[in-house]
């Protein structure tokens, strides 16, 4: 520095400034974020546990499935889900079924974002939380009754067995068709016990809860097609069926899975 020259810090920095400051800043803003994210973890557990007292409990489920099918004509209790049906079930709408809470976390932060961003519904409900919407919501659609399937999921979780979860499912699911429950679905499309269920014939059941009327393929065989190739497809993704057996099921015409259509005999 030239003698005469005032006195100015490098880099513009200001008289008395430290490199120490800029850390105490650092530690300022993190310790700042740090409690703000405390806060919204310990309201959101708040709000979480208000949820799950002002819900009612799950174990009025069995009877609620009872009373479901006594309306509706349908066997009550159904017959235990068979591997081929529970599989093509699970690998579609819950991969997850066997090791998740009841509830999806991550497709559960998606619904919440599309709800804050109004873009929708941007996640998929668990088995857990289908079920609680058939047999606790049904008929409702808002953000309120969402929030009651989440907290109803978890309870059902905890309330019941993973098979038994899945045989209240089957029994008061809609297949289209006027067929309510798996047993009805299961002989009226096929004539075939639940048990006797081929694979094709599993992936076309499991393909019809989203959608039973718009993808009944007795109605709509297009769209029940698509389905089965859906479900087929993801069989294929949990290694549940080999590719080239589901090329080989998927080259059966759609008519002679239903060439026995009708009231199981026997």
């Amino acid at each position: 520095m030239a003698p005469g020259e005032p006195d100015v810090p490098a880099y513009g920095q200001p008289p008395g400034w430290e490199p120490s400051d800029r850390r105490r800043r650092a530690v300022h803003t993190a310790k700042k974020a740090g409690l703000a994210a405390m806060a919204v973890v310990l309201a959101g557990a708040l709000a979480f546990g208000l949820l799950m007292l002002a819900t009612p409990t799950a174990g009025n489920a069995r009877q609620l499935a009872r009373t479901f099918d006594q309306q509706h004509g349908a066997p009550y209790p159904g017959v235990v889900v068979p591997y081929r049906f529970a599989t093509a079930l699970e690998a579609t709408e819950d991969h997850r079924f066997k090791e998740e809470p009841g509830v999806d976390p991550i497709a559960v932060l998606r619904v919440i974002y599309g709800a804050a961003t109004r873009r929708g519904d941007q996640g998929g409900a668990t088995l857990y939380q289908q079920l609680a919407k058939m047999l606790y919501t049904p008929g409702r659609a808002s953000l309120t009754a969402e929030a009651e399937q989440v907290a109803l999921a978890i309870k059902l979780k905890y309330s019941y067995s993973g098979p038994e979860v899945l045989r209240m499912y089957a029994d008061v699911a809609y297949f289209g068709n006027g067929f309510y429950g798996l047993d009805e679905a299961s002989c009226g499309y096929f004539g075939v016990r639940p048990d006797q269920l081929s694979w094709p014939q599993a992936a076309l059941l499991a393909g019809l809860v989203q959608g039973p009327s718009a993808d009944d393929p007795i109605t709509h065989p297009a769209a029940g097609l698509a389905r089965e190739q859906h479900v087929m497809g993801r069989l294929v993704d949990v290694g549940a069926v080999s590719q080239s057996r589901a090329n080989a099921y998927l080259q059966i015409p759609l008519g002679t899975l239903l060439a026995n259509a009708g009231a199981c005999t026997g």
